[in-house]
């Protein structure tokens, strides 16, 4: 018998029992990492979201990724002072900022993506390649479901 406890068998039938026990390990993983970078998750998805539809709004970019307006603010407040973004007025409204990646926030959000297939490859160890790719699909199919952002 192993002297590490089991968990009981109804909580490991429960399908967002284990998705939650993922996800916070991938949660912790990817930010650990990220750490290293000066960044966190959203400021990740920020750059990522700038590099993939170039330059936005605060506002634009709050919507696309739901992040509430004074988030996103902190958000700011960390990525322009590393030169990850760059902020300026927005010559069509000078009442709003314009945003866009620098070319440090373009390396930096590639680093942040090969940590982020580290981190894949650690938490789905247990699962060969076309397991993963399955998992992967299945995964995003059911977040399009519940997140029109997500959707193709």
């Amino acid at each position: 018998m192993s002297d590490v406890p089991q968990l009981p068998p109804s909580l490991l039938g429960i399908t967002a029992f284990l998705l939650s026990k993922v996800g916070i390990a991938g949660r912790r993983r990817m930010g650990d990492r990220l750490r290293a970078h000066g960044i966190g998750l959203w400021d990740m998805a920020v750059l990522a979201a700038l590099r993939d539809f170039g330059p936005a709004s605060q506002r634009e970019l709050g919507a696309r990724l739901g992040i509430d307006p004074s988030d996103l603010v902190a958000v700011m407040d960390t990525l322009v002072p590393l030169g990850l973004v760059e902020r300026e007025r927005d010559p069509d409204d000078r009442r709003r900022y314009r945003v866009a990646v620098s070319p440090e926030g373009r390396a930096t959000l590639e680093a942040a993506l090969r940590e982020a297939a580290e981190v894949r490859d650690d938490l789905l160890a247990a699962l060969d390649e076309d397991e993963r790719a399955t998992l992967h699909a299945l995964l995003r199919k059911a977040y399009a479901g519940l997140e029109p952002r997500a959707r193709a």
